[in-house]
């Protein structure tokens, strides 16, 4: 089994705020801990079928690599995961420019986007940690000040992401965690000997820069096929895919276009003895085979590359702002935005 992390080695200010580590446990046995730097998942150790446990999450075991070290590991990715074209919106006719931080566009919130932000800690018990941040007005350009609540919770054997956001002004929203899991533990290699379902019929096509057009088109014949489940070594590397990195691609969720936030199955992913289901409220999934995580020393020391792990990423429609067929991500004064996300261990 791998070792918890010294909670002393996030025991630091920064920011001018207290950061701390807190331990969530299962009556299951699943174990958690969390930091509210940047909202994130630090640990997360599962039992296999065998009863032996291991941490399935990648990460770092001190601070100071999470704060110099970039790469999102599981973190909140906010205001909006994904990119936003041309680092611009308009909302009631009012134009906004956002902060550039992928060439032209902005990508998951930023220079310096919710998962490198200092939360405060709301709530704290054996089993959840409620989180609060404010976003102000004109934060990377972005408009209102918006408060942000994510709550994490282990309950069974399901681990559980309660989101809440409130404005004073028109904004626009999408949050997501950016786990990266490989269910053999965390730097056992590559997760190409796992198998993933998506249980969705459509996707969302992108572009060569990973934005997306503005459809949603049938997985029918297409490699975005996973509805009956596939060893991801035989995907992967797919040319329609973005060659030698692995997959970067969203799927639109059944019932994406009713409006409804009905709890449901997004995906499952298998390996190393373990099983997890993704459940959400979200109507899009974006999943990520850790295309550019290169050459970095993790948790157990050992090294974490390409294609180590995945995210599962269950979020709004990215760029929705500039498309009318995706769902609204306009938060606007008076409005409750909530969702839930539920990775469950079977």
């Amino acid at each position: 089994m791998n070792t918890m992390i010294d909670e002393k080695s996030f025991d630091k200010i920064v920011q001018g705020k207290q950061v701390g580590i807190y331990t969530l446990t299962s009556h299951e046995g699943l174990k958690t801990q969390i930091t509210n730097y940047g909202a994130k998942i630090v640990t997360l150790f599962v039992p296999d079928a065998k009863g032996d446990v291991a941490d399935v999450v990648l990460g770092f075991s001190t601070l100071d690599e999470w704060l110099t070290q970039e790469v999102y590991f599981n973190g909140i990715n906010g205001r909006t995961a994904g990119r936003i074209a041309g680092a611009q919106i308009e909302i009631d006719g009012e134009t906004y420019h956002l902060t550039k931080n992928n060439g032209e566009h902005m990508l998951h919130g930023g220079h310096q986007g919710f998962n490198d932000k200092v939360w405060d800690v709301v709530e704290v018990n054996d089993s959840m940690v409620k989180l609060h941040y404010r976003s102000v007005d004109g934060e990377e350009g972005f408009p209102g000040n918006l408060d942000v609540y994510v709550t994490y919770r282990l309950e069974g054997k399901d681990l559980l992401i309660q989101y809440e956001a409130l404005t004073d002004k028109a904004t626009i929203l999408n949050l997501t965690n950016h786990a990266y899991f490989n269910l053999k533990g965390e730097g056992e290699g590559k997760i190409h000997d796992h198998t993933l379902q998506v249980l969705s019929g459509e996707y969302i096509p992108y572009d060569e820069n990973t934005m997306p057009v503005g459809d949603v088109i049938s997985v029918e014949g297409t490699p975005m096929d996973m509805r009956e489940g596939v060893l991801i070594a035989d995907r992967i590397d797919d040319a329609f895919f973005a060659a030698g990195l692995g997959i970067d691609n969203g799927w639109a969720l059944p019932g994406w276009n009713e409006g409804g936030k009905a709890l449901r199955k997004a995906a499952v992913l298998e390996g190393g003895g373990r099983k997890m289901e993704t459940w959400t409220t979200f109507p899009c999934m974006q999943v990520y085979s850790g295309n550019y995580v290169e050459k970095h020393v993790g948790k157990s020391g050992k090294m974490y590359d390409v294609q180590c792990a995945i995210c599962l990423e269950a979020e709004m429609f990215p760029d929705a702002i500039h498309y009318p067929l995706f769902p609204n991500t306009i938060l606007r004064p008076c409005e409750v935005w909530e969702h839930e996300t539920v990775y469950r261990f079977v």
